[in-house]
């Protein structure tokens, strides 16, 4: 049954007007809403504002580093720090570390590349900060609506966006109504904004619907695997930040680590693999339980516990991949449209600073008395600020990369490094792409098969316990929300001539090569309960078979103290 049918037989859906709905309730997305607010406080206006998420609560499903660049945030709320924003722990110093198998070599300070410099940040748990703008939304009048996932843009009849309508609640996993259904809502709106982060289920199709990225590079990805790690007081070095390059890496792949120390004897650490990598074989789950077994990470770990897990997927192509960031009724912010400086290895600041942008030229519509138009103000405006400068300068950090670590690296020095002492502020040369990740994956007989290590519980673990302590849950009757275009693929394709990647790449567990019930042949498992929302399976698949779509408001991992 459709959802046209359920609306017919259970319709229709009941709707709710607002003057701007903003999708998702991350730092772009409620950045988006405070502004809106704030201007028309300035003014003496109206303007209704509703957000959705779909996480349990605000800062559910957020996930980074992280290192918070303060710059926006200031711009947004001066007096964040009276205000209690959860900044707790200034950066305190800089480690870049090159890593071969035995030795770290520790670049020195005075040869660290500007974009690795985080004087004047802050060491975050970013769902706690998002968690804290959230009340600062809500205080403004803002209606948060967590648990609601925005299943469908609503198009009107001139093609325009004119709002979003949640999914449907109380669906079996064939699709049919039980007791407990509930239509989904609509909400309507004079412009919709979406900052759903990385690999947005609707800014995806938003972006292939009004061909947004025409004439930009094809994105470029990475997935971000992250730990939190209670250690003993003795080790804590608060504000101290650690990033690696090298091994477990070979010179071909793109990848690295990074260890951030927290105030209250925790630390967070991560690695992150670009999903551009050749080789079916690799796991980046695994490599980065490898990467923490080396001297220089295990003695951060020496005698804690680990206490989070998560794992997200990162848009790391800069602004050569970023597409048009309006469309009539609506906009794209931060993530969604993939505003991250891979370079700094920040995003926040620049979804908020892109939200506070988006949420000026609505309202200046608004004002105006205009409605599902397009924001032609907000990407003129992007293009003027800060942000689009920063951009610019960092543009060709992925594509360097992109020709191997040794080259990378070497460029990273130049461009942000030896320019700037000759009072260059951005390379005068722009490296293009025309090559999508999911294209790089070579068959499996040009490799040879990764032997990783088993876990000893203590330092490393397996996927399940990962996703054990990631608070993952979904309802076991609800439809799968991991589809597959074609069902054969998975065997005819991906397991004959890559092995069945989606087994190693995904951090979750979710996909399983078992024997079929009869025979010796093999078939898929989707454990869709697993699911982290980190959107790798969606990016990474060679035939981009599998498609990622909302599952139940609510669901998912719980990432509040991460």
């Amino acid at each position: 049954m459709t959802p046209t049918h359920l609306i017919e037989q259970y319709g229709p859906r009941e709707a709710m007007d607002y003057d701007v709905v903003v999708v998702g309730a991350g730092p772009a997305g409620l950045t988006t809403a405070i502004r809106l607010k704030q201007l028309a406080a300035q003014a003496g206006a109206e303007v209704s504002v509703a957000v959705l998420e779909k996480g349990s609560e605000a800062g559910a499903h957020i996930l980074s580093g992280a290192v918070m660049d303060p710059r926006a945030l200031t711009e947004l709320l001066p007096d964040w720090q009276q205000q209690g924003a959860p900044l707790n722990q200034p950066v305190t110093g800089d480690d870049v570390l090159f890593l071969t198998p035995d030795a770290a070599h520790r670049t020195p300070d005075w040869l660290i590349p500007r974009n690795f410099h985080n004087h004047g940040c802050y060491v975050v748990a970013l769902g706690a900060v998002v968690k804290w703008l959230s009340e600062q939304a809500e205080a403004l009048g803002v209606e948060v609506f967590p648990g609601f996932a925005a299943a469908e843009v609503l198009y009107g009849d001139g093609g325009a966006v004119r709002g979003v309508a949640t999914g449907h609640m109380g669906l079996g996993k064939d699709g049919e109504p039980t007791a407990e259904f509930q239509l989904g809502m609509e909400l309507n709106a004079r412009y919709t904004i979406f900052a759903e982060g990385a690999r947005g289920h609707l800014g995806k199709q938003l972006i292939e619907r009004f061909e947004l990225d025409a004439g930009r590079d094809p994105q470029s990805w990475a997935l971000g695997i992250k730990e939190l790690w209670e250690i003993p007081p003795e080790n804590a070095q608060p504000g101290r930040v650690v990033h690696t390059a090298g091994w477990p890496m070979d010179a071909e792949t793109y990848g690295g680590g990074f260890l951030y120390h927290l105030d209250g004897n925790r630390v967070t650490l991560g690695f992150v693999t670009g999903l551009d990598y050749a080789n079916p074989w690799l796991s980046p789950f695994e490599e980065m339980q490898r990467w923490k077994t080396h001297p220089a990470v295990r003695a951060h770990l020496e005698g804690g516990r680990r206490i989070g897990y998560g794992a997200r997927a990162i848009a790391a192509g800069g602004l050569m991949s970023l597409p048009k960031l309006a469309f009539p009724g609506g906009a794209l912010v931060g993530c969604d449209a993939g505003t991250l400086n891979a370079a700094r290895i920040k995003g926040s600041h620049a979804a908020i600073k892109t939200g506070m942008l988006a949420a000026e030229a609505a309202f200046e519509a608004l004002q105006a008395g205009r409605s599902h138009d397009e924001l032609a103000a907000y990407p003129a405006a992007f293009e003027r600020s800060w942000l689009h400068e920063e951009l610019h300068a960092a543009r060709n950090f992925k594509a360097w990369f992109k020709k191997g670590m040794r080259v990378g690296a070497l460029m990273t020095g130049v461009e942000h490094w030896l320019l700037p002492r000759l009072g260059v502020k951005t390379p005068p040369w722009t490296l293009r792409r025309d090559k999508p990740d999911h294209l790089a994956l070579r068959p499996a007989t040009e490799h040879t098969p990764i032997a990783y290590p088993k876990p000893d519980g203590q330092l490393t673990f397996d996927r399940l316990s990962s996703v054990f302590i990631s608070n993952t849950n979904h309802g076991e009757d609800q439809p799968p929300h991991l589809r597959l275009k074609d069902a054969d693929a998975p065997l005819s394709l991906n397991l004959a001539r890559y092995a069945g990647p989606e087994a190693r790449y995904c951090p979750a567990g979710v996909y399983e090569f078992v024997a079929a019930e009869a025979g010796t042949d093999q078939r898929l498992q989707i454990n869709a309960q697993n699911c982290l929302h980190c959107k790798t399976c969606d990016i990474k698949d060679p035939s981009q078979n599998i498609t990622w779509v909302t599952p139940e408001g609510g669901g998912g991992p719980n990432y509040a103290a991460m």
